[in-house]
């Protein structure tokens, strides 16, 4: 099936502007439509891309069902609008997380459903619980931390976490609010025979990301190289061998637009989604990438106490996705941060009063 309406919410942020200007290309003849609060710092920048693609953008708001009642229909929805902040509600009150991230949802599921459309879900590897993942038994190697092959705890082994990892437990506000949609997503599925797919995303990058420390660390690493701007390691001793692995946003499209094709083939799964063990990096082994690639060497203090939230190591078993559809991402971490690297160099001016 190849869709001739679609809809993407958070849609000038910088997953639903890559995947709307990707699907434009696959296809010419499709109506796309872009929904965007224009919230986050730097998403005002896609807007002129998104215009000159012929892409139409509506400046809307998922906490606001009023604002769907002036779009037509559409065949899928693609809800890629969040709050992405793991520390959202930390620091802050809620409330916003909560009503973005969890009412947002049902505001796009109730649309979906008014118009039988296919129903596409950017969730995050952040529902996995922090209590549950820090029982994971790792293994200090030089440059970061590897996963013991012996485990106390199922869902877990050297390709990373796995469906079946146990989801008691606390995950921050973020994450809570992602599983809590993810669960009425399930509901919608059953009841209202929606068409539903869930893809449960580790770190994505790539160009036009606005990365900030709690949001985006790979092009924050990137840009910090390129304006030679100090950087810091921060918990799990203070070496930067936390891992996470990485995944470009062309990766993350290339299997979107197989699940809208063979919506049959995926419906109603829950899917892990990200660069797996060959396309992850620790902070160490990322700022030596960012050193090669830019040439720049930039000051790194080190700071040995954890921060809120945060976790030692994230890789993603890609084993059920790749089985059921045959992805496999195939930009390597070298590759992404070359990508950012000339995206910032080609963009300079524009970027710098944003990541600068």
């Amino acid at each position: 099936m190849s869709v001739k309406s679609l809809l993407i919410t958070g849609g000038a942020g910088f997953v639903g502007s890559a995947l709307a200007l990707r699907f434009r290309e696959a296809y010419p003849e499709c109506r796309i439509f872009a929904l965007d609060n224009l919230k986050r710092r730097g998403s005002e920048l896609n807007l002129p891309r998104l215009r000159e693609a012929g892409i139409e953008f509506v400046h809307g708001d998922i906490r606001n069902k009023e604002d769907f009642d002036a779009l037509p229909a559409v065949e899928a929805v693609i809800e890629a609008s969040a709050e992405p902040s793991v520390l959202a509600g930390l620091t802050s009150a809620p409330d916003y997380l909560i009503n973005t991230n969890l009412t947002g949802t049902v505001n796009c599921l109730n649309y979906a459903r008014q118009h039988n459309a296919a129903f596409v879900f950017l969730s995050t590897s952040r529902i996995y619980p922090i209590n549950q993942i820090d029982k994971i038994q790792t293994v200090e190697a030089e440059t970061r931390f590897e996963v013991s092959p012996e485990q106390p705890i199922a869902g877990i082994s050297p390709a990373g976490l796995a469906e079946d990892f146990p989801l008691e437990g606390y995950r921050s506000l973020y994450g809570a609010t992602k599983l809590c949609s993810e669960y009425l997503i399930q509901e919608y599925h059953h009841f209202y025979n929606m068409r539903t797919v869930i893809n449960r995303c580790g770190v994505l990058t790539g160009p036009w990301q606005m990365g900030k420390v709690d949001q985006g660390v790979i092009v924050l690493w990137v840009a910090r190289h390129f304006w030679k701007q100090p950087l810091g390691y921060f918990g799990f001793g203070g070496t930067g061998k936390q891992v996470r692995d990485i995944l470009h946003v062309d990766d993350l499209f290339d299997l979107v637009k197989y699940q809208i094709e063979n919506l049959e083939q995926v419906n109603g799964k829950t899917l892990n989604v990200g660069g797996g063990r060959d396309i992850s990096v620790s902070l160490q082994e990322l700022t030596a990438i960012c050193q090669r690639v830019t040439g720049n060497t930039v000051p790194i203090s080190s700071q040995v106490e954890n921060r809120q939230a945060d976790i030692q190591l994230y890789l993603t078993d890609n084993a059920r996705v790749t089985e059921l559809t045959g992805w496999t991402p195939k930009r390597s971490a070298e590759q992404i941060v070359t990508d950012v690297y000339n995206w910032l160099r080609e963009n300079e001016a524009q970027l710098k009063p944003i990541l600068g």
